[in-house]
């Protein structure tokens, strides 16, 4: 039996994932994550050392399937996936209680952030699970920072006669005591983020944090600051979300079908979007793909040559896919994100690829359909089927991508205006502290002793740099 089960999980990856066992009819019996598929299933060898029931479910096991993810935290995610919509015999056999977790917004008149390991009801919005309690710790933490909603009970709320600590230190913003004409909004861009749609609140963030500048207001700028630091390391972070299409599972048989669908051979995809902010630092972005899942080597960004062109989108559009056509790699299929608009400018510059358009409808992540090789469009494919949702995550790591890029390069310009008001700081000594100090918030809180340690700063510069920083006037 033994050398069986060996023979049925010999060829399994070094990868992260989750594993599948079925017994003889064919019925799933069990799911398990991994971050070593091939490790975790050696585990299962040797009967004697497994835990009872896993003993007698081992010994009806006669066929083991395995998914690939990007992580482990994407196998957690697909393990709690597949436990809930197919209910495996011996996960819900089992009674070591052991649940991920997660976070919630109660359904109340001021919804409550809440972290919780349990069933899922209709009395709250779930977002989750989460592979570490300390990344959902941190996701809260974020959360009070930028939106102040209430985390504690409601008996402790109604009890309350006046604001508690967290309200004093910004963290709340005291419906129990405080009477509250915008809390469905603070609510509002909680889910935003619990959903990955950070972008627009950054943005507005940063509008907000430049307003208060201009009028000298540098406490609520500096607030604004804080936000973004906290919604941006989130944001890099990755908040995970309880929706199958952030997991690639089967890449093969998925690419298969789209091959299947489209009536072409696939060797690379290409998937194009761009970004700007009201027309400010336009880049571009192309992630690649085929059977065998995200090809990172294919991955492309591009700065926009013709400045005549910054924001508008069909315009940038034509000239990223225009440049990733003429230097590679090879492309198969091309994927644009948008509308006809999109479509008929990739198809315009690039004839001789079939283009497929991913269009976000009224609701993005619900209302998407496509324009198909021939000009088409697309209604009918189920929102739930592999397929739609590998290419709806596509489209969303593109989206990424391009975000993450434009979010550097935004980050950078502002770097560089801030130090070239200083006299004397040009772009060797820039490029100085920067590889010294790591971004120019350490660089403008750092003070004169530790500017001096900067190689071949010198002193002079120094003090200039100090003394832009730290003088009265700020």
């Amino acid at each position: 039996m033994n050398i069986q089960f060996y023979d049925l999980i010999e060829n399994a990856p070094r990868s992260p994932g989750v594993y599948k066992m079925y017994d003889t009819d064919g019925n799933l019996l069990y799911v398990g994550k991994a971050k070593n598929l091939h490790a975790r299933l050696k585990q299962y060898i040797d009967i004697s050392k497994l835990e009872l029931h896993k003993q007698v479910m081992r010994t009806l096991v006669t066929r083991v399937d395995w998914e690939i993810t990007p992580t482990e935290s994407d196998a957690l995610i697909r393990e709690q996936e597949l436990i809930k919509t197919q209910k495996p015999k011996y996960n819900i056999m089992l009674t070591d209680g052991k649940m991920y977790p997660m976070i919630a917004l109660t359904n109340s008149k001021y919804p409550r952030l809440m972290k919780f390991r349990g069933k899922i009801t209709q009395r709250r919005d779930v977002f989750g699970p989460y592979p570490s309690v300390k990344s959902l710790n941190e996701t809260i933490k974020t959360i009070q920072k930028v939106c102040e909603i209430r985390t504690c009970t409601d008996t402790f709320m109604r009890n309350r006669t006046r604001p508690c600590l967290l309200h004093q230190i910004g963290r709340c913003s005291a419906p129990c005591v405080i009477e509250q004409k915008d809390y469905n909004e603070r609510v509002s861009l909680a889910r935003k983020i619990l959903t990955g749609d950070s972008e627009p609140i950054l943005d507005d963030l940063q509008k907000q944090m430049q307003n208060f500048a201009e009028k000298m207001d540098y406490e609520n700028a500096a607030k604004c600051r804080d936000k973004i630091a906290a919604l941006t390391k989130t944001s890099n972070r990755g908040i995970q979300r309880n929706h199958a299409h952030r997991t690639i599972l089967d890449w093969d048989k998925n690419v298969t079908e789209l091959e299947q669908w489209l009536g072409i051979k696939i060797d690379t995809v290409g998937v194009f979007d761009n970004s700007h902010l009201f027309g400010t630092n336009p880049v571009g972005a192309m992630i690649t793909f085929g059977h065998n899942g995200f090809d990172k080597s294919g991955y492309r960004h591009f700065k926009l040559n013709d400045k005549k062109r910054s924001g508008n989108d069909i315009a940038m559009m034509e000239e990223f896919v225009s440049r990733a056509v003429a230097r590679g790699p090879k492309l198969s299929l091309i994927i644009v994100d948008g509308g006809p608009a999109q479509w008929n400018i990739a198809h315009r510059v690039a004839a001789d690829i079939p283009i497929l358009g991913v269009t976000k409808g009224v609701v993005r992540n619900g209302d998407e359909h496509f324009i198909m090789p021939d000009g088409t469009e697309y209604h009918d494919m189920p929102k739930d089927s592999p397929l739609f949702l590998m290419l709806r995550a596509v489209r969303d790591e593109a989206h990424r991508f391009v975000i993450t890029y434009h979010r550097t390069t935004r980050a950078k310009k502002m770097t560089a205006s801030v130090l070239d008001e200083i006299d004397g700081i040009g772009p060797k000594r820039k490029r100085l502290l920067l590889n010294h100090f790591g971004s120019t918030r350490a660089i403008m809180d750092a003070d004169m002793n530790a500017l001096r340690r900067v190689p071949e700063l010198g002193e002079i510069a120094a003090k200039k740099i100090y003394d832009y920083f730290h003088s009265e006037v700020l």
